[in-house]
This record gives C-alpha cells, structure tokens and sequence, in this order.
C-alpha cells in the first residue's frame, strides 16, 4: 500500500496523484505532527477530524475513516519529505500557509507546547517552503493571537 500510494504521489508511478492522495498525505502529516510529543490523544483526533471534515465536507464516518488511514500510513512512512514534497509540488504558497496553520491548530489542540512538536513543525513549515514568518503569524492564528 505505502509504496504505490508514495509513486502515485511523487509521480514516479506513471499516473497522477489522486484527490484522495492528496487528501490522505495532508491527513498523515496531520498524525505526524500529533504524534511528535509521543502523545496522541483524543483532543488532537478530534483537532485532525475537525480540519479534514471542514476542508474536505466529510461526513463522520468519512472523517474516522480517513483518519485512521492515515494513522496507518503515518505509522509505516519512513520520512516526513515524501508528504511535504508532494503537498509542496501541488499546492500553491497561500493553501501550504493554511496547512502550516492546521498543523499548528494540531499542535496547540492540548495545549502544551512541546519542544519535538516544536521542532517538527519548523522543519516541516520549511520543507513546504513557508518562510519563518509566515508560520510564525499562522501559529498565532491557530492560537486566536
């Protein structure tokens, strides 16, 4: 599954990328981001379910579903370039800012800052090509700064 999802993704498989590729690979970095502190708990689910259901008109059962695929491919994914590498290459610069802003809603959802989400989120906010800034001002918007 990881494999053909990952050539479909970079575009190495020759067919395109899907919606739902897309969809699954912002979701996992979603898991990915929750799961740095080594917690993952119900309020962060419940952050990550709120954002794929708003962004993408899920219904419940389409939200848990999608989420816990994406629990699944996080769980397997050997890096966090091969999500940021394909939601960089497909999204423009103003949508990758909004996911900067829904990593950091993940982020604050327990309302504990902690240093390895910390450094997680910079790594990835620069992978998608996010200036310093501009994460810093989505991170104050997640926080209702």
């Amino acid at each position: 599954m990881i494999q053909g999802f990952f050539e479909r993704l970079l575009g190495t498989a020759g067919t395109p990328p899907t919606d739902a590729d897309a969809r699954l690979a912002l979701t996992a970095l979603l898991v990915r981001v929750a799961r740095a502190d080594f917690s993952y708990d119900a309020v962060e689910k419940a952050q990550i379910d709120a954002i794929i259901t708003r962004r993408y008109a899920l219904s419940p059962k389409g939200t848990k579903a999608l989420r816990l695929e994406a629990e699944q491919l996080e769980a397997e994914a050997p890096d966090t370039v091969r999500f940021t590498r394909a939601i960089k290459d497909a999204v423009p610069y103003e949508e990758r800012i909004a996911v900067v802003e829904a990593l950091w809603s993940v982020v604050l959802a327990d309302a504990e800052r902690d240093e390895h989400e910390d450094a997680l989120l910079r790594m990835v906010a620069n992978l998608l090509g996010v200036s310093d800034r501009d994460s810093n001002l989505a991170r104050q918007r997640a926080a209702g700064a």
